[in-house]
């Protein structure tokens, strides 16, 4: 047998108990992408194992956005902030013109 073992596919399903998802609250054939109307209410379903439950309501896409992603609200850290570049004559920097009294050096 090709199966796996059960204790793998109970870990598997367990990790994803706590899992949240937002569907769109409309009438007809049942939810729609995101996309189609991001104003439109959603519902905040719960994954508990087995099915999805009720576990909260947002007024629009962004609303329920900012639910499930929380991290995204964050401000990055500041300790990572690249350094400026400071003039310099590397072979990557565009050649300076010559100047008017023939030096082709700039005074700083």
């Amino acid at each position: 047998m090709d199966d796996e073992p059960l204790t793998e596919w109970a870990e598997r399903r367990d990790a994803k108990i706590g899992r949240l998802r937002a569907v769109p609250v409309v009438t007809g054939d049942g939810p729609r992408a995101s996309h189609v109307n991001p104003g439109a209410p959603r519902a905040i379903e719960r994954w508990n194992g087995h099915t999805w439950e009720p576990y909260g309501f947002a007024d629009s896409l962004a609303d329920a956005q900012a639910i499930l992603y929380p991290e995204a609200n964050e401000p990055p850290p500041s300790a990572s902030l690249p350094k400026p570049l400071t003039p310099g004559t590397g072979k990557h920097r565009k050649p300076q013109a010559p100047r008017p009294d023939g030096s082709g050096r700039t005074q700083r």
